[in-house]
């Protein structure tokens, strides 16, 4: 047993948090606010809400928001340099996990020079260290889907290559996150539940991962249990404020999970599709990957699997030792029923099956590193097998 814990995000989390945004000391005098294109956060009232508080402590404040579902490198460097125009001396990212992502890698790099993908590890990335310092950064989620309020990792595309690759190190956790489910109200159903299966994804990828440590364990299993128990609740009534903390909690745990253990190979096969095919939500992508891809890890991985079946709220006992592992799949397909996204289809994203080996080498060529954390080394054979059975 020998692994480190390093996580020093503060997190306010609970209905009604973002008012003690008040009472915090924010890391510095003037913030750059990143959000997306998109209406809600102002719809909502959720950035005028964030602008009264920064006015009220005396904060000044830049706003970008051009930021997309799948966030992209041209806008990091665009944000930075705005960052930097500015004299903005930490950065908040307010909205989803695309937001609050975006926040991180404009934040590493306001003051390190050249481009983004200088840093990226894989693909056409030089892997360079990151010197300079890291501005702060806040996070305000308004969705439960990605735990990057807990996490220091970044995904970003860059568009011209299609490369969609993760980022992060010990200066990209947030310093200060804020989770109020109270802003998760208005998420439609269909968000809900692809955000929440991202989250369960975070989660199991990180209780299979041949990095898992007691402490990701503990973590992993606990986010599981109240996805199942609570996100087909928040789905099927998004007022259900209850439901709305618990996936919240979970998501934020998944986050911890993804700072102590990892994804794996699924996330890198998801990658592939919505960096070639941006239209597609992150954790649609997964679901339609899902079923076929813990199939095939399900032999490989017993005992983590009945593990997870029993977290899911399965009586394991109750099933022939041999299909134990399988529970955990049969769970996961009835929970993706329950939410009504059973019947996702690549097809329907102008994926086609003819993509799918290219599609397969980019994951690996891209997010390589994942495919060595699985519990089973997969061949390349092997995932174009898993991504041809997943694709419908």
């Amino acid at each position: 047993m020998n692994f480190n814990y390093h996580i020093p995000t503060k997190v306010l989390f609970g209905a009604g948090k973002l008012n003690e945004l008040l009472n915090e000391n924010l890391p510095g005098k003037k913030a750059l606010i990143v959000t997306t294109g998109g209406k809600s956060v102002k719809k909502y009232g959720y950035l005028s809400r964030l602008e009264n508080i920064l006015t009220e402590k005396r904060v000044e404040y830049v706003l970008f928001d051009k930021i997309l579902p799948n966030p992209i490198k041209s806008h990091v460097m665009e944000g930075a340099a705005l960052a930097k125009k500015e004299n903005c001396d930490f950065i908040i990212g307010l909205g989803g996990g695309s937001s609050i992502d975006s926040a991180k890698s404009i934040a590493v790099m306001v003051n390190n020079p050249g481009d983004y993908w200088d840093y990226i590890v894989g693909g056409s990335g030089k892997g360079l260290p990151v010197k300079e310092d890291v501005l702060p950064i806040v996070a305000i989620t308004t969705t439960a889907g990605t735990g990057t309020e807990a996490d220091p990792w970044t995904v970003i595309t860059k568009e011209d290559t299609k490369e969609k690759i993760g980022f992060g190190n010990e200066h990209t956790f947030p310093t200060l996150s804020v989770v109020d489910p109270e802003l998760m109200l208005t998420v439609p159903p269909n968000l809900t539940a692809y955000q929440g299966f991202d989250a369960l994804f975070h989660s199991t990828e990180g209780y299979i991962a041949n990095i898992a440590t007691p402490i990701s364990d503990a973590y992993a299993l606990k986010s599981i249990e109240l996805i199942a128990k609570y996100l087909s609740k928040a789905v099927k009534d998004g007022s259900d404020l209850e439901a709305r903390t618990q996936v919240a909690l979970a998501n934020t745990i998944s986050g911890l999970v993804e700072s102590t253990s990892s994804c794996t190979s699924e996330h890198s096969m998801e990658h592939a599709l919505s960096a070639n095919h941006p239209e597609l939500p992150h954790g649609a992508g997964l679901i339609m990957l899902s079923e076929a891809y813990y199939t095939f890890f399900a032999e490989r991985s017993p005992e983590r699997f009945v593990n997870m079946a029993r977290a899911m709220g399965v009586d394991v006992n109750s099933i022939n030792e041999k299909e134990r592992p399988m529970a955990f799949v049969k769970a996961l397909v009835k929970l993706q029923e329950d939410c009504s996204v059973r019947e996702l289809k690549m097809s329907s994203y102008n994926i086609t099956k003819e993509e799918i080996p290219s599609l397969a080498l980019n994951a690996r060529e891209t997010m390589g590193g994942l495919f060595e954390l699985d519990p089973y080394k997969l061949s390349i054979e092997e995932t174009i097998e898993i991504m041809l059975k997943a694709y419908k």
